[in-house]
């Protein structure tokens, strides 16, 4: 199964929406701790919503279990920490929280995890996926990151 990734910053409206119709996305599963916030731009959780049913014919999902606490955040935000650590404390929380059981594998059908960083590399939707990778053994997830 293909899965997608994506991050909205550093990119404009245009930009994103066509990525999810080129890439056929139906469904976005929104990661982020904070979703409300005037920073989001055209990705606050309730104009998302609307855009991509109009734009794309896609569903809209916040997942918040997906998503890292306030705390974790802050620490590698805001105290400068580490991204190995911040990478070791969220994979705990994923184990933590038994993602894997949690959610549907067919919830990643023809979906995207959305958060804002604007590439992976040092991104928890990236972690999310390869976690899950490992996890479900006997489902074969392709990630491409948009």
């Amino acid at each position: 199964m293909e899965v997608y990734s994506v991050g909205f910053t550093k990119k404009s409206a245009e930009e994103f929406f066509e990525l999810l119709k080129r890439h056929g996305v139906r469904r976005l599963i929104d990661v982020r701790l904070n979703n409300s916030s005037q920073l989001a731009g055209f990705t606050k959780r309730d104009d998302l919503a609307y855009f991509l049913g109009q734009l794309c014919d896609a569903d809209y999902l916040h997942e918040p279990l997906l998503a890292p606490t306030q705390e974790l955040l802050d620490r590698y935000k805001k105290g400068g920490g580490k991204w190995a650590d911040y990478e070791r404390d969220f994979l705990e929380l994923m184990r933590q929280r038994r993602i894997e059981s949690e959610i549907n594998p067919q919830l990643l059908e023809d979906a995207v995890l959305l958060c804002s960083e604007p590439t992976a590399d040092h991104c928890h939707r990236r972690l999310v996926l390869e976690y899950l990778e490992r996890a479900w053994q006997d489902r074969t997830l392709t990630i491409a990151h948009l």
